[in-house]
């Protein structure tokens, strides 16, 4: 197109002289003109290959917001918890793939609600991990997880250009502090409370039990 570079742009699937609406060639020509082979309709001198690389580095980190609630119903005698509804309603700025960000936000709740109520990190007297493997705890299935009604909060960031913010990160951090809090009200009768995670049935019938016999 005897243009430089800097006076070429994307445009309506191909690419153009800048202010020449009649100077462009498709991106199917250009792929055609760049693979290997006889029939090449290459330039004398260009080699085969159409590869570009560039890095974006943003001026500033991104944070990404959520609120996690649930209702949790607690069984006194088993200690078993039971989520009952859950809602989250969670911020990452622009949501370019839909499926994509709330496949994230559930998986990194799942993993919260994990860390809530059954897996744990224990060690013996002398440091060593005692669940290192998962056939030492358990983890959540299908059948513990309920299911999640997410809103989307759309408040581009201003440190992009595309407005988008993180994603992952607001999913497993609230629901252990967010899980353990609604045991904790669910049985404020006992004055019960827990501080550490994860909340586990015998520390359910513990609590039950001590606070009715203190009574």
């Amino acid at each position: 197109m005897q243009a430089p570079p800097d006076r070429l742009e994307l445009r309506n699937g191909g690419v153009g002289v800048v202010a020449d609406a009649g100077r462009s060639v498709t991106l199917v020509e250009i792929a055609r003109a760049a693979r290997p082979g006889w029939d090449n309709i290459r330039p004398d001198g260009v080699e085969a290959g159409l590869e570009a690389t560039h890095y974006y580095e943003p001026p500033t980190v991104t944070w990404s917001y959520a609120v996690h609630a649930a209702i949790v119903e607690v069984d006194i005698e088993l200690g078993h918890v039971t989520i009952e509804k859950y809602a989250i309603a969670h911020d990452c700025g622009v949501v370019v793939n839909p499926l994509l960000v709330e496949g994230q936000i559930v998986g990194g709740a799942v993993q919260g609600i994990g860390g809530a109520l059954l897996e744990e990190f224990t060690y013996d007297s002398e440091g060593q991990l005692l669940t290192g493997s998962f056939q030492d705890y358990m983890l959540p299935t299908a059948c513990e997880i309920p299911v999640m009604q997410i809103i989307h909060q759309h408040s581009p960031s201003p440190g992009n250009p595309f407005g988008v913010k993180g994603v992952g990160e607001g999913g497993p951090i609230a629901p252990p502090a967010m899980i353990a809090n609604g045991v904790g009200d669910a049985l404020r009768s006992f004055k019960a409370e827990f501080n550490r995670t994860p909340v586990k049935p015998q520390q359910v019938v513990e609590a039950v039990r001590s606070r009715s016999h203190a009574g």
